[in-house]
């Protein structure tokens, strides 16, 4: 136990000031954080309806959200909404409105959600790229399904990547020891003056203090799409693939940057990747002017900009490096 009377006056001064600003942005934040009841689609069906058995009944959820705008829209984690049938949001005053689905997200692990209710205030968005190592960091949220619960931390590390449950990698994720819990996801986390740095999104269990949230530079682009124009536009080549080792020797010959690349399993039909001439069983080491070693590098490579345009596609083939032309398309 620490000795109040043993603690110098600076310190005590220290912790005032931390306790007072944790306090400060606890009480401008909580009322802009909400809580969302999901009623998801019912699970599949066993066995033969016919015999009379009842229906089992949608499955129940929870999670957290925070009001972008003054007219009620909402940004939460695409898992938190994803294949809903139902949400409602409750706010901190006990009002509750149905939500409707604006936008889904599942690559990045986010989704906006409107609501029609009053007197809503939007949080602000920090840029997460001025952040530093070691910054308080404040996570609200209804862990467990308890309302408006504050945790404490700093920003652990920047510059993390995290897999979505899509398979889709994001860059540039917040690390931060501020305890997240289920039902968290969705909540904003922010800084010692309130503004939006990131989005709760993961925690790794069973470590503690290991907890993850999307940049909030991130969040509010693809927000600002997904209120626009209700999902993100991704560029596509229609390949399967695998990440698979090249062999030192044809990464000698070739001086290949990486001992890496994608192998091809398949191409679909009428696809990029089939005009471009692409064959199952080639290995793709480079997009463009940036080498791949991997299936993530391809992923961050095509953005919605690398529709329509042209590009030069590496490969090795039979030990040879070929150069291709693929121009990736827009995916439906």
């Amino acid at each position: 136990m620490l000795n109040a009377a043993r603690v110098p006056m600076e310190d005590k001064a220290l912790l005032d000031a931390y306790s007072r600003t944790v306090t400060s942005v606890a009480e401008q934040v909580s009322a802009s954080v909400v809580k969302l009841e999901v009623q998801g689609a019912p699970p599949p069906q066993q066995g033969d309806r016919r015999r009379g058995r009842p229906r089992p009944e949608p499955g129940m959820g929870s999670g957290s959200g925070f009001v972008v705008t003054p007219d009620g829209f909402v940004l939460t984690n695409s898992h938190v909404v994803h294949d809903a049938k139902r949400i409602t949001v409750a706010l901190l005053d006990g009002t509750r409105a149905a939500a409707s689905l604006v936008g889904d997200d599942p690559d990045t692990d986010l989704a906006v959600v409107r609501i029609d209710a009053p007197h809503l205030t939007p949080l602000a968005f920090a840029d997460s790229a001025a952040l530093r190592v070691g910054q308080i960091a404040i996570a609200v949220g209804n862990p467990y399904g308890f309302d408006c619960t504050v945790t404490t931390g700093v920003v652990s590390a920047l510059g993390r990547s995290l897999r979505t449950q899509s398979g889709h990698l994001v860059d540039d994720v917040i690390q931060t020891d501020a305890a997240l819990n289920p039902g968290n996801s969705g909540g904003p986390l922010v800084d010692a003056r309130g503004q939006v740095i990131g989005v709760n999104t993961a925690m790794i269990m069973p470590a503690q203090g290991i907890c993850f949230a999307i940049a909030a530079n991130t969040a509010s682009f693809v927000m600002g799409k997904l209120i626009h124009e209700g999902r993100i536009r991704r560029a596509y080549l229609g390949v399967a693939g695998q990440n698979v080792p090249l062999h030192r020797r044809v990464v000698r010959y070739h001086e290949l940057p990486h001992e890496t690349g994608v192998f091809v399993v398949s191409t679909e039909p009428d696809s990029p990747a089939a005009a471009a001439g692409l064959r199952d069983g080639d290995l793709i080491v480079a997009y463009g002017d940036r080498p791949i070693s991997g299936i993530d590098d391809l992923h961050r490579l095509l953005t919605e900009e690398q529709a329509g345009v042209a590009s030069p596609l590496t490969v090795i083939r039979d030990l040879k490096k070929v150069a291709l032309t693929v121009q990736p398309r827009l995916r439906r």
